[in-house]
């Protein structure tokens, strides 16, 4: 292994173990490439994570090798790097990193963190979200092309309700929509929007979206993944590298990009020559927060006009008043007719 490098980021020396070592065999790329990937996309990733309570996905072999995600603050974590405490659904607690230099993103890469998930929180108040996301998550069956038609029939619905998302893809298959929106209500509270927007794109395309938790009702198609909404669900962050075999990385995307962009087109080698070009496209994105008032009305008329009421949680969280059963419905047939 080559010596230790000494890399410079911003006011501060990060120390990088075993630069040469490969990370993406098919590629060839090394953790330096990860480090200075980072590097050249810094301002943008730490927009995207800036204070807020962040989970590591560690791969310190590389991709071929073995992975965890790191909720807890390593022990040897650098004064200068800020920590928050974050409630899980058990009640349990964890102090988590909060990126609020570039340095410590990179500090992050020397321990083999590819993909960073912020909470959709700050660490001054993270019980509140200032981010509702929206996970467009195609099926088998279904591609990306199908999640950009999802999100094209998004976009509309989201002006028409006041708001303005911001769309990214994950690094795989999928988009993220991000909506900035005023710290004033609960995790509960932009779950139940994520809720009624998947709500409304089902109904307006039955055929190809739907909210259905249990993937024996989804069929061919796109996935509104309300549960990424959830306390303590996170989405890979804006420009975060993914465990692809092509070290693809989650890009921000504009609008009109949809229809051409590939989820392909943006990796370690690419990725750089575009925010050298373009800059982070995202931003503006804090700049107006909007309010979830006319959603929470919404999911009000669904619950009074159609009983459309709550959807079942993930498996780890606690049961939840007015929540559906959480049995898979061809097991729950079964058991009614024995």
């Amino acid at each position: 292994m080559a010596e230790a490098r000494q890399l410079t980021v911003g006011e501060r020396t990060v120390r990088l173990s075993n630069p040469d070592k490969v990370y993406f065999p098919e590629r060839g790329f090394t953790k330096l490439d990860v480090a200075s990937y980072y590097l050249s996309v810094a301002d943008g990733v730490l927009r995207a994570l800036c204070d807020r309570p962040t989970t590591l996905e560690r791969y310190p072999d590389g991709v071929t090798g073995e992975s965890f995600f790191q909720k807890r603050a390593p022990r040897n974590l650098p004064e200068w790097i800020p920590t928050a405490r974050i409630a899980f659904p058990s009640g349990r607690y964890a102090d988590e990193i909060c990126p609020t230099e570039p340095a410590a993103v990179v500090w992050a890469a020397n321990l083999g963190c590819l993909t960073f998930h912020p909470w959709p929180v700050r660490r001054a108040d993270t019980d509140r979200p200032d981010e509702l996301r929206i996970d467009l998550d195609p099926q088998p069956g279904t591609d990306y092309a199908d999640a950009v038609a999802a999100a094209r029939e998004l976009r509309p619905l989201l002006e028409r309700l006041g708001l303005r998302g911001w769309p990214k893809t994950s690094g795989g298959r999928g988009l993220h929509v991000y909506v900035p929106i005023v710290p004033e209500w609960t995790f509960t509270q932009v779950r139940r929007c994520a809720i009624a927007i998947g709500r409304e794109l089902s109904a307006r395309q039955p055929d190809r979206i739907t909210t259905a938790w249990w993937k024996e009702e989804r069929g061919e198609r796109v996935f509104v993944d309300y549960n990424q909404t959830a306390r303590d669900r996170t989405i890979a962050g804006a420009y975060s590298v993914r465990p692809h075999p092509r070290a693809q990385v989650s890009a921000p995307l504009r609008w009109e990009e949809l229809d051409d962009a590939r989820p392909e087109d943006f990796d370690l080698a690419t990725m750089p020559r575009r925010y050298a070009e373009e800059g982070d496209v995202h931003a503006g994105m804090d700049d107006e927060p909007c309010r979830l008032d006319a959603v929470l009305e919404l999911a009000d008329r669904h619950e009074r006009d159609q009983g459309l009421g709550d959807l079942p949680y993930p498996p780890d969280h606690p049961k939840v008043a007015g929540e559906p059963k959480r049995v898979q419905p061809s097991r729950d047939r079964d058991r009614e007719r024995d």
